[in-house]
């Protein structure tokens, strides 16, 4: 017995390539996540305060992040991009994203149009609850690099974006808070 023929045996080179690929974008799928986070403000406060550049600079101080293109200051909008810089790993990234979605003020989208991942998309979902606003993120991403960046996908980046996303959530729910806050006092004063 001559031993096992890969199944792909007997096929043009062409087809043994796109068998291949086929079978690693099924092996090297898209990690995604979802994280909830409850902010105690209208919904259209909830909205406006996650477009901030500032906010998100702010909430990334401990990574140097800084806005150095595009939209750098103030609140973006569809169709607008920012250019990201920041310390991750030691390592200086940048990152350029696009809102390509908008429906305001329930839901965008912001998606990586240049930097270190294969893919990046972050989809914000705004729901009004009692007493504020159910937050929602929904990221999906890929690593570039085939095997090598499927190991770094599952083993450091889906935790450390996690980690990433909350920490930015925590603070706009602090900003969320100071602005209601604000808002109960003007409120107050009419």
């Amino acid at each position: 017995m001559r031993g096992v023929r890969p199944f792909w045996f007997g096929l043009g080179a062409d087809r043994v390539a796109a068998v291949r690929a086929s079978h690693l974008s099924q092996e090297f799928d898209v990690v995604s996540f979802e994280l909830t986070s409850a902010m105690p403000v209208e919904v259209e406060v909830a909205f406006d305060l996650s477009l901030s550049i500032d906010l998100h600079v702010d909430s990334f101080a401990g990574s140097h992040e800084a806005a150095i293109g595009g939209t750098t200051k103030g609140q973006i909008e569809l169709g607008e991009f920012v250019t990201w810089r920041a310390r991750h790993f030691g390592r200086v990234w940048t990152m350029t994203s696009v809102i390509t979605e908008w429906d305001r003020p329930h839901r965008f989208v912001d998606e990586q149009h240049k930097g270190p991942f294969k893919k990046f998309r972050h989809e914000h979902e705004f729901i009004p609850v009692p007493n504020g606003t159910q937050m929602i993120d929904y990221v999906e991403f890929t690593a570039p690099f085939g095997p090598l960046g499927w190991v770094a996908e599952h083993v450091v980046l889906d935790r450390y974006l996690r980690h990433l996303i909350g920490v930015r959530n925590t603070f706009l729910i602090d900003a969320a808070t100071k602005a209601g806050a604000a808002s109960s006092v003007r409120d107050d004063d009419e």
